[in-house]
Formats: structure tokens, C-alpha cells, sequence
């Protein structure tokens, strides 16, 4: 019996790592679709340009499943020029995906395409999940609506199709948001941001990884949210990842030194700002069951691993 076959396209980062070497482990048939090859590699690579149909439609041809993670970071600035690549790189992609898929006689059975669980508004009242969050407004959350429209733009028959409203991923690996951030925690910077009110949601890669397993395996589609069901005020999931590297200290932050900071780091002050407050309702009601459902003990977890292996060892 052959095994599955998953396709990850623009899997080349953190995240495309992480679920591929957790479906080879598994004894999937993993194809990376990446402009370059991955820093380490699990399974095969085939290169692609995000636009253009090539030799790697053939792979979706008789695969599982695939998973679309391609689009250029939104760490940065949002000048005209960086707006723009946002944009296409992941309306670009996401098209040239559908376009292949219609073409195929044997289409992926399912396709899982990365959205953001910022596409709700700055919330502050009560969590936001699937049947029931408002959209919010503003560059990034249009940038959502329309890679998820972009998703549906085909008529597949044959192939389901899932918007992953993933939160913020935490995990040890070269190029993930724990390599910028365990720095600014052991150095004594990661106290309350702002006043630490805004809510903050994650998910262990691990239980990214699992989800993605799950998604592929069960009968939903449509938005789903991609996050642990314990976001937390800044405030406290700063205080947890210090006290998880034994830093008794973090010096707090106004909102006018992190716009200075951010301008700084050539990023915008929103990805810190802003309160994303958001839970994985149709995930928990379908049956999935968290491995890491609490920040405090992921963190610890990771921090541990972090000491002992560090990120470049992925």
C-alpha cells in the first residue's frame, strides 16, 4: 500500500518544517512546494514560483491532501510596495492552487489554505469564534477576506476546502516567532505591552501539526479557527514565558515606545497591539482534544527544549 500524500506549497518557513517533519514521521509522502528548498528538508522538494502552472501540478494529482502556507511575511512595514506583495503573494498562490486542482483528474480529497485569526476585530469584550465573530477592519483583515475568497473562487467538486484562522504558532525552529522573541525575554524587555490588556492567541506546532492531521481527516469545512482555547491578556502570557526562562524581570512598555520600537524593527506596532481574542469552537465541538491547551505549560515545554536542542538544530 502506498502512503498518503500531503503537499505543502510555500513550505519552505518555520511552519511548512514543522508540519513536514511531523507527517514524515508519520510515514507520509511529503512534497515541499517552495521557490528554494527548505534549510532541512523532510520528505521531497519541488520547486514553484507561487503563479505560474508547472511539473509540480503533477504532484497534487492522485495526493491527500494539501496544505497552502505560501505568502510573504506581514512582519514589516506596511509601505505601498510591502502592502502590494502581501497581497499577491498570497492571492497569487492561492489561485494558481485552484487553478491546478481543476485541471487534475485526481484531485487532493482536501485542501487546507492558511487564513489569520486577525481577520476579527480588535476585541475586548468576549471571544470571538467561527458562527458568531465580527469581522474587523483595516489592511490585514482585508487581506484575510480576500485570500479566503480567493480559496473558493474554483468549482471542486471532488476537493473540500478548509480557511485555517491560525493564531500566532509557537515552536522551536529557525526563522518561528520564539527565535525573536526568547531574546527580549531574556534580556528584560517583555513586560506588559501597552498595559498588557490586549489578548493574546496562540497554538503549540505541535498541535498545529495535529489539527492539520485532524482537518484532513474529518468532515469539516469552511472557516475554522487554529488556536488554543486559552488565549490570555498580554500581560499574563508575557509573565508565564518569563517566568518560564526564569526572568523575574520585564520592563513594561507604552504604546508610543512600541510604535518607536516597531518603526525600529521595521514592523508595524498592530501585531503587538492588537487584542486577538479568539477561541477554536468548531475544532473543540468536532472532538479535537489540545495536547498543549494552556500557555504556561507550553511555554515551559518549549523553553525546555529550546535549552537543550536550540533553534538552529530546525
Amino acid at each position: 500500500m502506498s502512503a498518503k500524500r500531503l503537499i505543502i506549497a510555500g513550505g519552505s518557513g518555520f511552519l511548512g518544517r514543522a508540519v513536514a517533519r511531523h507527517f514524515t514521521r508519520q510515514g507520509w509522502d511529503v512534497v515541499t512546494l517552495s521557490h528554494t528548498p527548505p534549510a532541512i528538508l523532510n520528505g521531497r522538494w519541488v520547486g514553484w514560483d507561487g503563479v505560474r502552472q508547472g511539473d509540480w501540478v503533477g504532484e497534487l494529482d492522485g495526493a491527500d491532501a494539501l496544505l497552502n502556507l505560501a505568502g510573504r511575511t506581514v512582519n514589516c512595514r506596511y509601505t505601498v510596495q510591502n502592502m502590494l506583495d502581501i497581497y499577491t503573494s498570497r492571492l497569487d498562490s492561492t489561485r494558481a492552487l485552484g487553478r491546478a486542482i481543476a485541471s487534475l483528474g485526481a484531485p487532493p480529497r482536501v485542501w487546507l489554505n492558511s487564513s489569520t485569526a486577525t481577520i476579527y476585530r480588535d476585541v475586548r469584550d468576549h471571544p470571538q469564534d467561527e458562527p458568531t465573530g465580527e469581522m474587523g477592519q483595516g489592511f490585514s483583515v482585508d487581506v484575510a477576506q480576500r485570500w479566503e475568497a480567493a480559496l473558493m473562487e474554483e468549482t471542486l467538486p471532488r476537493t473540500r476546502r478548509v480557511a485555517l484562522r491560525t493564531a500566532m504558532v509557537y515552536g522551536v525552529g529557525q526563522g518561528g516567532i520564539m527565535q525573536t522573541t526568547d531574546t527580549v525575554v531574556r534580556l528584560g524587555g517583555a513586560g506588559p505591552m501597552a498595559g498588557g490588556g490586549q489578548y493574546v492567541s496562540w497554538i503549540h506546532e505541535l498541535d498545529f501539526c495535529r489539527a492539520v492531521g485532524f482537518l484532513i481527516e474529518h468532515d469539516l469545512s469552511g472557516a475554522v479557527k487554529v488556536s488554543a482555547p486559552t488565549p490570555l491578556p498580554n500581560r499574563d502570557f508575557l509573565r508565564a514565558y518569563r517566568d518560564a526562562w526564569g526572568m523575574p524581570l520585564g520592563i513594561p512598555s507604552t504604546s508610543a515606545l512600541l510604535s518607536l520600537g516597531a518603526v525600529v524593527m521595521n514592523s508595524e506596532e498592530e501585531l503587538l497591539l492588537k487584542s486577538r481574542w479568539v477561541v477554536p469552537r468548531r475544532l473543540l465541538e468536532a472532538g479535537f482534544t489540545f495536547q498543549y491547551p494552556t500557555w504556561p505549560d507550553a511555554i515551559r515545554e518549549l523553553v525546555q527544549e529550546v535549552r537543550e536542542a536550540g533553534h538552529a538544530s530546525r
